[in-house]
């Protein structure tokens, strides 16, 4: 009997270590949940898509709306199309350019429908069985997507090409089919939208022939080979298929049919699954780059699939040759084998997304930034928000300028640093966005432009941007004029509110106030927010913000009571966007994503590392609606991964990363010189998540910070955590690298 006991413990301690051993060797792709984010507000898409890619091969719901801004929400149950472009958690829908649709027996009028349980998603792959009886699934690589469709036994397959499909704002204003043979056909889609004047060329290949094609105009059959309309669509017949499997190839430019049929050459042959195999190689290697240990799978999914989403933007939008059709119908070519990138969400990223890309994007960041010096030298200024290389001009600030200095000061590569400083100094003397009365005034007056105080803020924290590069370059006088226009936010304190307050022209703040209004309109005196999000956004100077309140002690009162005041926002207009509530925090919109680290330069990091946990716990998690607010091309992503390892940078251009509390328990990065720095969190647990001390390359580290260069050296970080607070520290005047005042 006891011989038996034992046979049985030693065969479950056997199973129990097989079963580990095999967890810690999963592929980190496995951890991936591209339906993290397609419900609530996230606004992500479940598609396929390599990183940083030309073409998001992914479903549209086929309807418009604010949740629908990705093309697909996780409420619905209907599918249009599997479009070719989608825009990553953005507030405003665009793209979905190239739309096919699988259908059996001719009858493209009825709309499928599926259920969640049939489709599958993951890095580089999606699929889903359609109620027809179709099984589509889809890959990519860089600029071409691949098509698989299983039409059931004894269909008649069809595959239709809609190129009048759009959403919210989009409209097409231009297309073209035509075919070439019985396999091929070529074309494009002009539209207008968000992004105006955007130009997406195809090319198509069908991995068999087609017994016949029909041509629309709208509803109208068209003769002949070719068709030129805003409503332009194309059915392909493969008549005596019988079902079966038929695939296509669809490649994208933004230079011509012929650059796009080019482009078709990146997928060699018929192997879909070695396709996708690439892809997930692609991705693996990605996410290889930050390694975590935890025993919660739940946390694990959740931090793999927020790494995954930093991935997908911005996307390549030049051909392999570095060919690329700008905006203003513009054809360039980017030099020395660079790649032209767009959508750059800067008022979202440059807080958490772009520092990141310094340490994880070594070989692709440069082309990011050269990207953007290219839209600089095309357009005259820096892009605000650069979609498919059209300025949208949405949202506030120049904030192309903190991630330009970031790059500048951390010395990536390929970066002129003149060129880099002319183009941010053009921003900030652009005779435009309200930058002239900004200037005039010391502030902008609500009188002279809406979003003031938010306008205000951004304007005074880019311009202590420029005064970093201008003081990197000896331009003294410069780096005291940007300097002085760093601390414009005082102007617009009010002492006896405590908040930052719009004031007109004539000096007098504006009446009457409320800090828990939120108006969302230009008319509005602070953007997607209200007083109470907006009057902490001085993450150059947050000590100088604290001597406004009175001092520090009275600082920390005011962030104590952000955190616990009602959530009650008021206004008949009040902005959506406000969302993932604690207290007025609200961290479903970015300008709260670095206030809990502001307690740590006024000598309470125990606070920070208490709301950070706090943040972490409760606005992420590993279901559709696992985002608090919209994804933002990474931004709210990037947020979670910094914080999970431990640190953040709270200003993202001096190099310096705050102290947080980390979540998981051991973490190895690697580092764009080829080091690595491995991350140990001992004693950790929901219950430890103060620090006690910290250890780097076996000495002390006191100060509640990590340095750029640092980090860059490798070794070994370790956190000794503890479920009592540590109120020892704090930054201390002499770690400034500056003074504000």
């Amino acid at each position: 009997m006891k011989q038996i006991k034992m046979i049985r413990y030693l065969f479950t301690i056997y199973f129990a270590l097989f079963f580990f051993q095999g967890l810690y060797a999963q592929k980190l792709t496995d951890f991936v949940d591209p339906f993290i984010g397609t419900g609530g507000h996230g606004h992500t898409y479940p598609g396929a898509v390599v990183p940083f890619g030309m073409v998001q091969l992914s479903p549209d719901n086929g309807r418009s709306g604010w949740d629908w801004s990705s093309g697909y929400h996780y409420s619905d149950s209907t599918i249009t199309g599997f479009s070719h472009t989608h825009l990553n958690g953005t507030g405003i829908g665009d793209w979905c350019d190239i739309s096919v649709m699988p259908f059996v027996n001719s009858d493209a009028k009825v709309k499928a429908t599926f259920k969640h349980q049939d489709e599958i998603a993951k890095p580089g792959y999606y699929a889903v069985k359609l109620n027809s009886g179709i099984l589509a699934a889809f890959t990519v690589t860089e600029r071409c997507g691949f098509h698989a469709y299983d039409f059931p036994v004894g269909s008649d397959p069809m595959i239709q090409f809609d190129l009048g499909f759009h959403i919210n704002w989009d409209k097409t204003t231009g297309a073209c089919v035509s075919v070439l043979n019985d396999s091929t056909l070529v074309g494009y889609r002009f539209s207008t939208g968000w992004a105006k004047n955007q130009k997406v060329y195809f090319a198509a290949r069908t991995s068999k022939g087609f017994s016949k094609f029909k041509l629309y105009s709208g509803n109208k059959l068209i003769n002949g080979a070719m068709v030129l309309d805003t409503a332009a669509r194309v059915q392909l017949f493969f008549a005596g298929a019988s079902g079966g499997r038929v695939m296509l190839k669809v490649a994208l430019s933004s230079v011509s049919s012929e650059k796009a049929l080019a482009g078709l050459s990146e997928i060699g042959g018929w192997d879909f699954e070695k396709t996708k195999n690439i892809a997930s190689e692609k991705w693996e290697k990605e996410l290889q780059k930050i390694k975590i240990k935890t025993a919660d799978v739940a946390l694990k999914k959740t931090f793999y699939t927020a790494l995954y989403h930093t991935c997908l933007s911005p996307g390549l939008y030049s051909d392999g040759d570095g060919d690329y059709q700008n905006s203003r119908s513009e054809q360039h070519r980017m030099a020395n084998g660079s790649q032209r990138y767009t959508v750059y969400s800067l008022w979202d990223t440059f807080r958490a997304l772009n520092p990141l890309f310094t340490l994880t994007q070594p070989k692709r960041y440069p082309d990011i930034v050269k990207s953007m010096m290219a839209f600089y030298r095309e357009n005259g200024l820096l892009p605000v928000w650069d979609l498919s290389t059209w300025e949208a001009n949405t949202m506030t600030g120049y904030h192309a300028v903190p991630v330009l200095a970031d790059a500048v000061l951390k010395g990536i590569k390929g970066v002129d640093i003149e060129e880099a400083y002319r183009a941010m100094k053009a921003s900030a003397m652009q005779q435009t966005r309200n930058v002239p009365d900004y200037i005039r005034y010391g502030y902008l007056s609500q009188d002279k432009g809406g979003w003031s105080v938010t306008v205000t803020l951004e304007y005074a924290f880019d311009d202590f941007c420029i005064a970093q590069v201008a003081n990197k370059l000896g331009l003294k006088s410069d780096y005291k004029l940007f300097m002085q226009r760093a601390v414009a936010y005082t102007r617009l304190f009010d002492p006896v509110t405590g908040f930052v307050r719009a004031k007109n022209s004539d000096g007098q703040f504006t009446m009457p106030f409320d800090p828990y209004f939120s108006e969302h309109e230009e008319k509005a005196e602070y953007i997607e927010g209200n007083a109470w999000q907006h009057s902490f956004f001085v993450p150059q100077d947050p000590r100088g913000l604290a001597k406004l309140h009175g001092g520090n002690d009275k600082f920390i009162k005011k962030l104590d009571s952000l955190f616990s005041v009602s959530s009650e926002v008021k206004g008949r207009n009040a902005s959506g966007d406000i969302s993932g509530m604690i207290g007025q925090y609200a961290h479903g919109n970015e300008p709260s994503h670095h206030i809990s680290y502001l307690y740590s330069y006024v000598g309470a990091a125990w606070k920070t590392q208490e709301k950070v946990r706090m943040i972490a716990d409760s606005m992420y998690h590993d279901r559709p609606d696992g985002y608090a607010g919209n994804e933002d091309c990474g931004q709210m992503s990037a947020w979670f991964v910094w914080n999970a390892i431990g640190f953040y940078p709270a200003n993202p251009v001096i190099g310096q990363y705050v102290f947080g509390s980390p979540l998981v328990d051991r973490a190895e990065m690697a580092l764009p010189n080829g080091k690595s720095l491995t991350i140990l969190v001992n004693n950790n647990s929901k219950a430890n998540k103060y620090i006690q001390k910290i250890v780097l390359n076996g000495k002390d580290l006191p100060k509640v910070f990590i340095t750029h260069s640092q980090i860059l050296g490798g070794g070994k970080l370790i956190f000794y955590m503890g479920s009592k607070p540590n109120k020892t520290r704090a930054i201390r005047p002499e770690d400034w690298p500056y003074s504000i005042n």
